[in-house]
């Protein structure tokens, strides 16, 4: 579970436990169903509205109602963990990517979601192309260009920020059967994408997560490749589901997004 909020947003996944333990889903030990929900938030209180909630949050009913509508097909930008996020000086969001490729013994799907909310930028200094640019499919990301020269070093980024605003944070999910050893190695590789999509990352400043699922439905044809191909391509699509939450986001909060700042309409 992926939630603004911050401490707050925790409550999400105790929304998130009650719907599954109503469907009987979850780890059972005996007549006990126990659902194992790992969450992680991000903060953006200071986005505007009541945030006076009295004696408790409205993140667990949140958290249920997002469960129980659970689909294949969701919004982006501003809504849901995305909906108070700023990447970077400008409005961050909520961005997913995805791949689908054959490998050999069965086809295997890999995606992302990411809630951006990061210090670093999402964009070249002084220009609208951004970093993941290499790595759009399909006008995704609105058409990006080549930049025109190497880069400006932007060494005066104004790294004077209160810790504790930032984080970026990363589910990337895969109907591969994985192993718990091979999961870690996809999240390694996959972190990558981060690097990929956001300068400076991983800094002080930001708490960075990523998690790596899977429905365990399709088997590998061979476990090393296979896995080092997986992990390539989700850092493919870490990268790509952040960018592509940065450009589908809308100005909110005082914060301008990126299509109204580059006039990408």
């Amino acid at each position: 579970v992926l939630s603004g909020g911050s401490a707050f947003g925790l409550d999400a996944a105790g929304g998130v436990m009650s719907y599954l333990a109503k469907q009987k889903i979850g780890f059972q030990l005996e007549d006990a169903i126990i659902p194992i929900v790992p969450s992680a938030i991000l903060f953006d209180l200071l986005n505007g509205g009541n945030k006076k909630w009295g004696d408790s949050s409205p993140y667990a009913a949140l958290g249920h109602q997002a469960v129980s509508k659970c689909d294949t097909s969701f919004k982006l930008g501003n809504h849901g963990a995305g909906t108070g996020a700023v990447a970077g000086g400008i409005k961050g969001g909520l961005g997913s990517a995805s791949f689908v490729y054959d490998d050999k013994k069965s086809i295997i799907t890999i995606g992302a979601i990411a809630a951006v909310n990061s210090m670093g930028s999402v964009t070249m200094p002084d220009s609208s192309v951004m970093w993941a640019a290499p790595f759009e499919q399909n006008q995704e990301l609105g058409g990006q260009k080549t930049p025109e020269s190497n880069f400006k070093y932007n060494l005066d980024y104004k790294f004077e920020l209160p810790v504790g605003k930032n984080t970026t944070l990363v589910i990337v999910a895969t109907d591969a059967i994985l192993t718990k050893p091979q999961a870690r190695r996809v999240a390694i590789m996959a972190q990558d994408g981060l690097a990929r999509a956001i300068r400076p990352v991983h800094s002080p400043f930001d708490g960075d997560s990523l998690f790596v699922l899977s429905t365990g439905k399709v088997e590998l044809s061979e476990p090393i490749t296979g896995i080092s191909k997986l992990g390539m391509l989700a850092a493919d699509c870490a990268a790509r589901a952040i960018a592509r939450g940065v450009y589908e986001a809308e100005s909110f909060g005082g914060f301008e997004s990126y299509r109204s700042l580059f006039k990408k309409l």
